[in-house]
């Protein structure tokens, strides 16, 4: 069978583990909290599964749309982000061409640029896990196409400021697509962090990627939007699989927006949560960037696989990236407990001076 060697050679997305009976799930990120009850009653009201969706996803739309003060053809839905993080690439990048992100970032961006045909122009992070945005300018030439920036950065948790976003801005060609991939933000608590929706409108080569998978807690059901120039969203909507978002997660998603005091809510108690988990991680001796997102990241390196198994044994379920480090969620508060004693055993069989371990 002839397959592209550079599909054969990329590894497929793997899901984080399953958690066993006495063991917690902190490996994808998800929020920990059930539906509420009226998102619930509106999945169920939304039935009649025979029928396909509304493609375009108007009613959404048009919901997103009021609330950001933006016309409905400046808003695309996907299932999920990475959907549209698909999308986008493939409407922008092909054979011969590049897209530069930073590195580690978010572990679905290389297979999605090989699957569009494009090149990944990987550009380290700083050392303590945040972008390096004048070395990925720097990085940009007559063959990038698009720029993804994520933020907060997915395993890292840090965030881009919006001073040096703008300053990022003002050196990209204005032909050059960028992806504002803010998959995370409403966890945000840093005031100087980036906010796209502040963009919208202020750069005709900026998209704003968001989703209802995370604060929302709509994961299972697979829902992403994007804001940005109608002219590139047309593009995207271009390669997009017909009728991918269902109904009843569109359903899902307008009840979600009615009822987002509640959940922001919880956004609010997830962040105190992450940021007392990070407060103690310190405290045993870890070194720990300031995480931004529903997660906190322990920069391992390699020692993360013998970490890792060392979480596993605690009943702790994370997620680890061989050789870069390890990712913790956020989850049910009574995980923390066990949480910590498990990172508190890890960083203890850290050796002296590994680059996870506070200096001093």
């Amino acid at each position: 069978m002839k397959l592209r060697p550079e599909i054969l050679a990329s590894p497929p997305y793997r899901q984080g583990k399953p958690a066993g009976d006495d063991a917690f799930k902190l490996s994808s990120n998800e929020n920990p909290y059930p539906p509420l009850p009226g998102v619930i009653d509106a999945v169920v009201a939304a039935g009649a599964f025979n029928r396909y969706p509304d493609a375009s996803a108007a009613a959404l739309r048009h919901a997103l749309a009021e609330k950001h003060g933006v016309s409905p053809d400046e808003v695309h839905v996907g299932s999920g982000s990475v959907a549209l993080l698909s999308q986008f690439i493939t409407a922008a990048a092909g054979a011969g061409d590049t897209v530069v992100y930073a590195w580690r970032s978010f572990e679905a961006y290389p297979g999605l640029v090989t699957v569009a045909g494009a090149e990944s122009i990987q550009v380290p992070n700083r050392t303590d896990g945040s972008h390096d945005l004048d070395a990925m300018a720097a990085a940009i030439d007559d063959r990038t196409r698009v720029v993804i920036v994520c933020t907060p950065n997915n395993p890292t948790s840090t965030i881009v400021t919006a001073n040096a976003f703008e300053a990022f801005m003002a050196k990209v060609p204005s032909d050059v697509l960028v992806l504002l991939d803010e998959a995370y933000a409403e966890f945000v608590t840093d005031g100087d962090a980036v906010n796209g929706l502040s963009l919208i409108g202020r750069y005709p080569n900026l998209v704003l990627l968001r989703t209802f998978s995370k604060a929302y807690g709509l994961a299972g059901l697979r829902v992403g939007w994007a804001l940005g120039p109608v002219a590139i969203l047309d593009a995207a909507r271009a390669t997009a699989i017909p009728l991918s978002v269902t109904q009843p997660a569109q359903s899902a998603a307008i009840a979600s927006l009615g009822l987002e005091a509640e959940l922001l809510d919880r956004v609010r108690r997830l962040a105190t949560l992450r940021d007392s988990i990070r407060s103690s991680l310190l405290k045993q001796g870890w070194d720990v960037p300031e995480a931004q997102g529903n997660f906190v990241w322990l920069a391992t390196g390699d020692e993360t696989d013998a970490a890792n198994e060392s979480f596993l044994a605690h009943g702790i379920v994370a997620r680890a990236f061989p050789g870069s480090g390890i990712r913790i969620s956020i989850g049910e508060e009574e995980s923390v407990e066990k949480l910590l004693r498990a990172s508190a055993d890890v960083v203890a069989s850290l050796p002296a001076g590994h680059s996870a371990r506070r200096l001093g």
